[in-house]
């Protein structure tokens, strides 16, 4: 049986924040560092939280520095070749959901004219035969109807 899925919001348990936010972090920084270990790459993590005074840095100040170093002293192209904040990370993500809209819009449209075709086939569609527009959707669909016929006939 699977989990139930996580909603992610701010817990308003003040000591169940601070339980979560201790576990999670550990979690965090022990993956950090067998991805550091298995993949040979250079990595820091910088947490700050309201719970403590100093923010926590790993592996530690002097290495974190020296990664930030390293990634500031790179070109500009190099480093933000895969970094996003969230205005990018938005927009990606809407022309994502755009591109899928258009596409269920587009089968939409062909199930519209595929049931329009059969009820008109059955005479239950009041179609308006004064609508050359409303013909040449039908007449469409018929050619696609037609030739995917003949394809099954011939295979």
């Amino acid at each position: 049986m699977g989990r139930k899925a996580t909603v992610y919001e701010l817990i308003s348990n003040e000591y169940a924040r601070k339980t979560t936010l201790k576990k999670r972090k550990a979690g965090l920084l022990k993956k950090l560092s067998e991805l550091t270990t298995l993949c040979g790459v250079a990595a820091c993590a910088i947490i700050f939280s309201s719970y403590d005074a100093q923010p926590d840095v790993w592996p530690s100040k002097a290495e974190a520095c020296q990664v930030l170093k390293k990634f500031k002293s790179s070109p500009a192209q190099q480093r933000g070749k895969n970094m996003m904040d969230q205005t990018v990370l938005l927009e990606r993500s809407i022309l994502q959901l755009n591109g899928r809209l258009e596409k269920r819009k587009k089968k939409n449209r062909e199930l519209e004219k595929e049931l329009a075709l059969a009820e008109t086939m059955a005479g239950e569609n009041n179609c308006d035969w004064n609508n050359l527009e409303q013909l040449k959707e039908l007449d469409y669909q018929l050619q696609e109807n037609i030739k995917l016929i003949t394809d099954k006939i011939k295979s």
